[in-house]
């Protein structure tokens, strides 16, 4: 088989040097220098010469038989890993919950009094909600919002109730200001906020929040359902569970990233670790984001949440 042609600036040690680290897998974590040979086609000689840079660089170590990558090799792959934002570290976490629940996900940041909507996989209906990136909605009465608002410092939380604009979106929404404090305070506790209809009638979400890597808050993932297809019990029971494991894997993610310029505000100050874990079994109020979105259907089913 004939060797596609190059463009003149191909260096095609380059091209050999990358093949040796490609060489080693899972299934071959080490190798010997005939074994690499091997793999890339190379002469023995060629071979040797790559290592033997490799472990001048520190990306390879060799025993005098065997040759494994080293560590410094993570080093190749932050560079990508570091200049991902966080809507693009979290996108195949949500694609992969939305498949798993058959519901919407969004991914959220607080700005000012709103949370606005950074990220958002819908799931496939008839009819559905439409609610996009940038789409916000008032932060005390939604799912994210609420667990965000559950993470800031007292004397800031304070700051924000103060100005807040409580007013009944629904005949459930919170609009007390002791009642609004009394469910943070069991946010905060739980890990977690379940809002029930309180921003539009028949809309329910559960929201959790993602943690960067150093343990503050900076942005919540939430689903969002209809209320006559899935009552609050099913919500705890069915989706909470997945919900807690998708942000688990983001946050692990962010833990070997460096999402700057994921929000347009700073990342919610608030406490992180040692903060009790999310308990599912925790009963108490509902909360969870609706929508106010406009409407595209004609079918009498049910509409998808928006989140």
């Amino acid at each position: 088989m004939s060797i596609p042609a190059r463009a003149p600036h191909f260096v095609r040690s380059f091209e050999r040097g990358l093949a040796v680290i490609r060489s080693f897998d899972a299934a071959h974590p080490a190798r010997t220098l005939s074994e690499v040979a091997r793999a890339c086609g190379l002469p023995r000689a060629a071979a040797r010469r790559l290592l033997l840079t490799l472990v001048d660089l520190g990306y390879v170590h060799g025993d005098g038989r065997l040759f494994r990558l080293t560590p410094r090799v993570l080093e190749l792959g932050y560079a990508y890993l570091a200049g991902l934002t966080l809507p693009q570290v979290a996108e195949p976490h949500l694609e992969h919950l939305v498949v798993q629940v058959k519901e919407s996900s969004s991914l959220c940041v607080l700005d000012g009094d709103d949370i606005v909507h950074i990220a958002r996989v819908p799931t496939a209906r008839i009819m559905s909600a439409v609610v996009t990136v940038g789409t916000r909605f008032p932060a005390h009465v939604t799912s994210v919002g609420r667990v965000m608002l559950a993470a800031l410092a007292d004397a800031e939380l304070e700051l924000r109730l103060n100005r807040a604009e409580l007013r009944p979106l629904t005949a459930r929404t919170l609009v007390a200001p002791e009642d609004l404090r009394a469910e943070l305070k069991r946010v905060r506790r739980q890990g977690y906020a379940l809002v029930d209809q309180e921003l539009e009638e028949g809309l329910r979400s559960v929201g959790a929040p993602v943690r960067g890597r150093d343990g503050a808050v900076v942005a919540a993932v939430n689903i969002a359902v209809h209320a006559g297809r899935t009552s609050v019990a099913a919500v705890r029971r069915d989706l909470l569970p997945p919900l807690l494991a998708a942000v688990a894997r983001i946050e692990a993610d962010l833990r070997i990233t460096d999402p700057t310029g994921a929000a347009a505000t700073p990342p919610v100050a608030g406490p992180a670790r040692g903060a009790a874990a999310p308990r599912i079994t925790d009963p108490g109020p509902a909360c969870a984001p609706g929508t106010g979105t406009r409407r595209s259907s004609s079918s009498p089913r049910p509409p998808a949440p928006a989140g």
